[in-house]
């Protein structure tokens, strides 16, 4: 009797380890397939590491954008440039230029930092396609933004009188010989003391340094200028140099 009733439980607990088996392993295998598509959602639309698309590299320097400089003047080859040119007038009317000619405040003449005295240039407004041709007899413009000065009768013919400036195309009418001298211009002072100062301090690092006293229609300047050089490609080296001095350099022909 005893046998029989252990029988039984043993029977019963076989049977309800059985059913439990039954009703559990469904259910896990269920929540293991959802738990796996869960998680394949999850993860759509971001690829593996070693699948994504590197990131964009940064620029180089030598992609970055660094101004034009003026063209060099070559030998007999006509010479080309774009920028902005401005004007000066009737307070310098019937004083010298740096060419040794009388300024007409009201003819056709222009200021050029490299192009020799003498050479003829065609000038186009490139606002309103005016163009005229003027001669070169003086230097400047001695700020980097302009590349060229004209007379007050030249800026009225090309109409920018009233705005000042204007955004020009330059062409000379026949070829260049490039056989001047250049000197680099460092910086220009009203007050001849603070150009002697200048002087002074670059004289420690550069052989020739001169004062060149030059008239606009603002006032009386003190240009520091520094070298004599047989090519524009050293005048412009040397410029380099006065850059890290602290200056805005300028190159121009040496007459």
């Amino acid at each position: 009797m005893r046998r029989l009733l252990h029988l039984r439980k043993r029977s019963g607990r076989m049977l309800s380890s059985f059913l439990s088996y039954r009703t559990v392993r469904p259910f896990g295998t269920v929540l293991l397939l959802a738990l796996t598509m869960l998680s394949a959602c999850a993860g759509r639309g971001a690829p593996p590491a070693s699948l994504a698309s590197p990131a964009p590299a940064a620029p180089s320097l030598s992609t970055a954008f660094t101004p034009t400089p003026a063209p060099a003047l070559a030998t007999d080859q006509a010479y080309r440039e774009t920028g902005i040119a401005i004007w000066y007038g009737k307070e310098l009317h019937g004083k010298k230029t740096a060419s040794g000619e009388v300024f007409d405040s009201n003819g056709l003449s222009a200021a050029h930092r490299t192009l020799p005295f003498g050479t003829v240039i065609r000038v186009t407004n490139l606002d309103n396609l005016k163009s005229i041709t003027v001669r070169i007899n003086n230097r400047g413009p001695f700020i980097k933004s302009s590349i060229l000065e004209l007379s007050c009768g030249a800026a009225r013919e090309l109409g920018f009188v009233a705005q000042g400036t204007a955004r020009v195309g330059i062409e000379t009418l026949d070829a260049v010989r490039d056989t001047g001298q250049y000197t680099v211009h460092a910086a220009a002072f009203v007050e001849e003391e603070n150009a002697r100062m200048l002087k002074e301090r670059l004289n420690k690092r550069f052989e020739v340094v001169t004062i060149v006293p030059y008239e606009t229609n603002i006032a009386l300047f003190y240009s520091v200028r520094v070298g004599a050089y047989a090519s524009e490609a050293r005048a412009e080296q040397v410029a380099g140099k006065l850059t890290l001095e602290g200056l805005e350099p300028i190159v121009l022909r040496k007459d």
